[in-house]
């Protein structure tokens, strides 16, 4: 496990050199956003010791297992907070493994490690919403319900895995061979690329992912992301 720190509010722990949970300082606390994959409760727990402040919420971008995988540890050291989720994604969290009718577009299919929480969302969230600092974003490609979050106090935004940046910069679903993991675990990949056009056009100061460099002033190297996507998914 490594911690980095971005700009003043925001705490990067990542595992294995690729997968990324992080925590927001907040007015009240600790926000919790992904909790990555199983046994990662250690690193984010001692993190949010370090800051002297507790985890008082807990969002969740999407349901896979590298990004809800230690839910349940974080929720039992801090079970007064909040956790929240779309309404799709608590779906998964629940157990759902099938589509709504929606949802059965040319080429999509419900990839990737979905895993089922004992921990149930208190608060489901919409796109436009706020909590606390953050704005939500709803970005589905990746998953029907993914949520990516602006953070207004400093253009932070932090988008899951709507994009990544481990094995070259790219949109959900245009495969990196030097890391495939997000293409191959993708729902729709001309969602994602709608959704990726959605995320760029905020502007954000930083970009923060789930898998696994931050970058910061991201603007152009979204743009060329976006680019490559619309040439591969065309073909």
């Amino acid at each position: 496990m490594s911690i980095h720190r971005h700009g003043e509010f925001l705490i990067r722990i990542t595992r294995l050199g690729a997968f990324n949970s992080f925590l927001l300082r907040d007015a009240d606390g600790l926000m919790a956003i992904d909790t990555g994959m199983k046994g990662s409760e250690r690193a984010i727990l001692e993190a949010a010791s370090a800051t002297g402040l507790p985890i008082t919420r807990i969002l969740i971008t999407h349901a896979h297992g590298d990004h809800v995988g230690s839910l349940d540890a974080l929720k039992s050291a801090f079970p007064a907070a909040e956790v929240m989720a779309s309404a799709r994604e608590a779906r998964f969290l629940a157990g759902e493994r099938v589509m709504d009718e929606g949802e059965r577009l040319p080429g999509a299919a419900l990839r990737g490690g979905y895993t089922t929480t004992a921990s149930r969302p208190t608060r489901l969230l919409s796109g436009g919403e706020q909590v606390g600092p953050l704005e939500v974003v709803a970005s589905p490609g990746h998953t029907p319900g993914h949520l990516a979050f602006l953070d207004t106090r400093d253009g932070t935004l932090i988008a899951g895995d709507a994009f990544q940046t481990q094995g070259g910069v790219a949109v959900s679903g245009d495969l990196r061979v030097l890391f495939p993991f997000p293409a191959l675990a993708t729902w729709h990949a001309p969602t994602a690329l709608e959704s990726a056009r959605t995320l760029a056009a905020l502007c954000p100061s930083r970009l923060v992912v789930g898998h696994a460099p931050v970058l910061e002033g991201p603007q152009d190297e979204m743009n060329r992301a976006i680019r490559s996507a619309e040439r591969r998914f065309k073909r």
